[in-house]
């Protein structure tokens, strides 16, 4: 069996790994460039743990400029099996009140601008996204959460826009009719990259503003969400930190195929693969080359 490795990227707020043992920080260079910032490994609970904050240390990189192929591919270079993403986001439902983190399930893909798979011309792979959320993990971030004492609510669909703007008015009372419950600007292609990686994935969505549709909130402000994901980063790594201690040493199988999702995805015939691209693909594609694949 593989060991259990599991990897944090923190968003806006979230710039650390609190509590972790035996740190180390190490610049992982891929194929797709450089990450966001040097990962740092350590140990919580005896759980192998990797951070990276998302958006670099000091928020440097704008959602549309974070190097998503390269945070994932370094993640599962470091050994990670499971991923937790944490974001904050807006809400388009009252019950989703700023404060509260949201278990998501599924996503809307509202970005353009970013590149959103590892595969392509001379290696063509199409994996599903049908169930973007690995269910075992959300369900153990969900249960790390109850025995925390912190409320969570679990479901509900994050619509990932380009950005670096917030929403118009009218964009807000389109996704709101839509019927999706949150938006972001980073979850996105973020999920997909995980899901092509055979890395399980879920997001912790901490909820900082109820989005511009609200009639008592009509706008939203850096200071408005700055303030929430203050007041929430200490939960938001006590919740981590509860989710490490409790995790099983060895990679559990994936009811929704996240750990094989590249079995049956990759359409090119193995004579007709370009073997630039294959070397590139050397980490993601590594239980597939693996002897016993």
């Amino acid at each position: 069996m593989t060991r259990a490795v599991v990897g944090i990227i923190g968003g806006s707020g979230v710039y650390d790994l609190p509590g972790a043992e035996n740190v180390r920080r190490e610049r992982v260079s891929t194929p797709w460039g450089e990450p966001s910032d040097e990962l740092v490994f350590g140990e919580i609970g005896g759980t192998k743990a990797v951070f990276l904050p998302r958006h670099g240390r000091g928020h440097r990189l704008s959602p549309s400029s974070i190097n998503y192929r390269a945070n994932i591919d370094a993640m599962k270079r470091a050994g990670v099996t499971d991923l937790i993403s944490v974001s904050a986001c807006g809400s388009f439902k009252s019950q989703f009140f700023p404060g509260l983190f949201v278990l998501v399930d599924q996503f809307v893909d509202r970005t353009f601008a970013r590149q959103s798979s590892f595969f392509g011309d001379g290696c063509v792979a199409h994996v599903s996204m049908a169930h973007p959320i690995a269910p075992k993990l959300s369900a153990r971030i969900a249960r790390a959460a109850r025995d925390e004492g912190i409320e969570i609510a679990v479901g509900g669909t994050y619509v990932c826009m380009e950005g670096p703007q917030f929403s118009t008015y009218a964009e807000s009372l389109h996704y709101k009719a839509c019927g999706f419950d949150l938006i972001g600007m980073t979850a996105m292609p973020e999920a997909k990259l995980a899901r092509e990686a055979e890395i399980s994935y879920a997001t912790i969505a901490m909820v900082t503003d109820f989005d511009c549709w609200h009639p008592e909130h009509d706008h939203v402000d850096v200071a408005s969400v700055i303030q929430i994901v203050r007041e929430n980063s200490a939960k938001a790594a006590r919740l981590v930190g509860r989710v490490l201690k409790d995790f099983p040493q060895e990679r559990e199988p994936c009811p929704v195929g996240s750990d094989r999702a590249l079995d049956n995805a990759i359409l090119t015939a193995p004579e007709a693969r370009d073997p630039e691209l294959l070397k590139k693909l050397d980490a993601v594609m590594s239980r597939l080359n693996a002897p016993s694949a």
